[in-house]
């Protein structure tokens, strides 16, 4: 029992050490050097940027105001800047949206030079619900310190441009707008792109362009701290998700994307403020960025271009890297090593059977016991994500749960089976998702020699050594990975969990005292699990995400509030909502309340039609639109404001996302001649005076995310015969 305990508690170990031993860097206040970042002096120039902290989405009058005081830093730091101005459209192969609006980007000359430019990029608008301290006024900070950095730096061979763009929130407008100059577009050698999706945590390089062996190279022997990973950039490119990097990796250049994602609970919400950011993602996020940039533009960047690498950061101290070629024969060779280990080991066909089907069973168990347990907190608390505001003990359910699962399986296992699992696992994502192929590579690659040349004694060694090599990993990304969803997305918890489990079960496998253990861990799985469902799943500091929306359809009028998680009683009661939400045609998912009569005026549309093009003229006093149409219309191009953009295969809806659109003339050119009507939405923020009542209503405990609270006008328009 001591033995598994000790275990236990290595674990636990390990992922307090990844929690909070973790390379981070000193953070530097105003005084430091001119040529280092500092996090103190970056505060204050994000203080100066973000003014009263307001919302500034894309055409909102502050965010002219915060353009200007960007404007007003670079002018300080004598850095010549000019505005770009104009109706932006971007349609993404994947998206069946096509988002327009009308953007103002800034481009600031940082440093002259020859040859290709590197880029600096940060987006300077935010989201309607919050005044995006973090995402990304931090990104705007960041840019402007790096710029003094560079300029107190001195030399440099190409040129450098910053550029902060508008209207990412509103699906990367500007960097879409500023790809239309040919002579810009022509001269983009290298991009580097800062974000965030929360206000804590380490500054991840979290995407690069391809053929990224080089670039790695590149920011390991530039970046004092690490955090990253082939498998960010794996799942990265799986995820809907886009950042302004998107548009510019189309153009081949070496791209680097940065993010901190800590505390995403503050992520698009009023929540987002600059007192709530953590001084050391600033210096790490600026750090990183600024001796990126530095190398950069004193590199030949013909020689940046190579193949692909597979990588993970250790504790943010170390990376290990090998090109991405190497995966396939390297874990074909650990396999091999490893089976030769085994080979004169005696054991009968069934316990050899036996041993080889406990791995995907640990695995199987973790997971199935992460959804029950998962489960009974869902179903005490009434909330879909009970730990979204007090995640530790639903953290520590799991944790017993995968410890119970561990002590369970390790009984039947060996050596030899567990780690052809983790060789042949190494196989398998080698072939089909190498960026996760190092999480099980490096490891075999540390315990097949091991194996090997203890085939005659001090096995035990070679199997704790190797089985720290896999914790150190796993558990690292067990920890490191919590902040991406929460425990909502248990399965990624627990399947870490497992498989760093998986390389203690030879160690586990003949320990006294497992059914005694097993029982206390089960327990104790089941205790927090019920504790975790009895704490409130929202707080002040983690709030529910609930906007309100006032819409109008067909003469009658609705209120809707968002359907992700149950709606608050005070709430529920201000409008008599029903117990559960209800789908709208052609808007989502809402519960959903009667608002009496209509009684906003209703936006004035001409419609033109031809063959098989229709014509709008917008006359509304929205702040943007939505246009969806059948897809059996196959729409093929839009334009607006004599602005034309070929629409993705597939697109049934448009949107106008700024307040100009109000008044926009908009063609769409149609691949069939049988138009049905087509389906406006008008938007504007917030809501109207009778929604007071709601507002009031709405828990200290909730707060607007995202776009915010709307008044939402819905109109059909009846397509005329050519």
């Amino acid at each position: 029992m001591v033995r598994l305990w000790s275990l236990a508690l290595l674990v636990a170990g390990i992922w307090l050490l990844s929690a909070y031993g973790q390379s981070r860097p000193e953070v530097l206040g105003p005084d430091a050097p001119a040529a280092q970042f500092s996090a103190g002096r970056t505060r204050a120039v994000l203080a100066r940027v973000l003014g009263p902290q307001l919302p500034h989405p894309a055409g909102s009058e502050e965010g002219q105001r915060v353009r200007a005081r960007i404007l007003k830093e670079l002018a300080a730091m004598d850095v010549p800047a000019r505005t770009q101005t104009g109706m932006s459209c971007y349609s993404a192969p994947r998206w069946h949206f096509l988002p327009c609006g009308t953007v103002t980007n800034i481009i600031a000359e940082v440093s002259p030079g020859s040859g290709k430019t590197i880029l600096l990029m940060a987006h300077a608008d935010s989201v309607a619900a919050g005044p995006g301290a973090a995402d990304d006024g931090s990104g705007v900070a960041i840019l402007l310190e790096t710029i003094r950095a560079l300029k107190a730096r001195g030399g440099g061979t190409h040129p450098v441009i910053a550029l902060f763009t508008d209207g990412e929130e509103a699906d990367l407008l500007g960097a879409a707008f500023y790809l239309r100059d040919p002579v810009a577009k022509a001269g983009i050698g290298a991009v580097i792109n800062v974000e965030a999706r929360g206000n804590e945590g380490p500054s991840y390089l979290f995407q690069t362009s391809g053929g990224n062996a080089r670039l790695i190279d590149l920011y390991a022997a530039g970046v004092p701290h690490y955090a990253t990973s082939s498998l960010y950039q794996e799942i990265y490119k799986r995820l809907p998700n886009d950042t302004d990097l998107t548009p510019m990796l189309g153009l081949g250049v070496p791209a680097y994307n940065f993010a901190f994602i800590g505390n995403s609970a503050h992520y698009h919400t009023p929540l987002d403020r600059q007192e709530n950011i953590d001084p050391r993602s600033l210096q790490q996020q600026g750090e990183a960025a600024l001796a990126v940039a530095d190398r950069l533009r004193t590199a030949d960047l013909t020689q940046l271009k190579s193949g692909d690498a597979v990588y993970l950061d250790v504790l943010g101290r170390w990376l290990p890297r090998l090109p991405m070629a190497f995966a396939l024969p390297l874990s074909v060779v650990a396999f091999v090593l490893i089976a030769l280990a085994g080979w004169r080991e005696r054991r009968g066909w069934k316990r050899a059977v036996m041993a080889a089907a406990m791995p995907p069973l640990l695995i199987a168990a973790c997971v199935g016991m992460g959804f029950l347990l998962h489960g009974l907190a869902v179903w005490i608390s009434g909330q879909a994500d009970p730990s979204f505001a007090h995640p530790l003990w639903l953290r520590l359910s799991l944790a017993f749960a995968a410890f119970s699962a561990a002590l369970l399986t390790a009984r039947c296992s060996g050596a030899i089976a567990c780690w052809l699992w983790f060789a042949g696992l190494a196989i398998v994502c080698s072939l089909l998702a190498p960026g996760l192929a190092p999480y099980f590579l490096f490891p075999s690659l540390v315990a097949a020699p091991l194996l090997l040349v203890t085939m005659r004694g001090a096995r035990k060694a070679a199997l704790f050594v190797s089985a720290l090599v896999a914790l150190v990993i796993w558990i690292g990304l067990n920890q490191g990975g919590e902040p991406i969803m929460g425990l909502k997305l248990h399965p990624l918890f627990t399947v870490s969990a497992g498989f760093g489990l998986l390389s203690l079960l030879p160690l586990m496998a003949k320990a006294s005292g497992w059914k005694p253990t097993l029982i206390v861990s089960l327990v104790l799985s089941v205790t927090f699990a019920v504790a975790a469902g009895l704490q409130p799943a929202y707080s002040e500091r983690a709030p529910q995400r609930l906007n309100l929306r006032y819409a109008e359809r067909d003469g009658k009028a609705f209120w809707l509030v968002d359907a992700g998680s149950r709606l608050p009683d005070r709430l529920r009661e201000a409008a008599n909502f029903p117990a559960l939400p209800q789908e709208v045609k052609d808007m989502g998912r809402f519960y959903v309340a009667p608002a009496g009569r209509a009684h906003l005026d209703a936006p004035h549309i001409a419609v033109h039609r031809g063959d098989n093009q229709v014509s709008l003229e917008m006359d509304t006093t929205a702040d943007g639109f939505v246009l969806l149409m059948p897809a059996r219309a196959r729409l093929q191009s839009v334009d607006i404001n004599g602005v034309q953009t070929a629409a993705s295969d597939g697109a049934t809806a448009i949107g106008c996302a700024t307040p100009d659109c109000a008044h926009a003339h908009v063609t769409l050119r149609f691949a069939s001649g049988t138009l049905a009507p087509l389906l406006l939405e008008t938007y504007a923020q917030g809501l109207p005076p009778e929604g007071a009542r709601l507002l009031a209503a709405r828990p200290r405990d909730a707060v607007p995310s995202q776009s915010g609270d709307r008044t939402i006008s819905v109109t059909k328009i009846e397509i005329p015969a050519p």
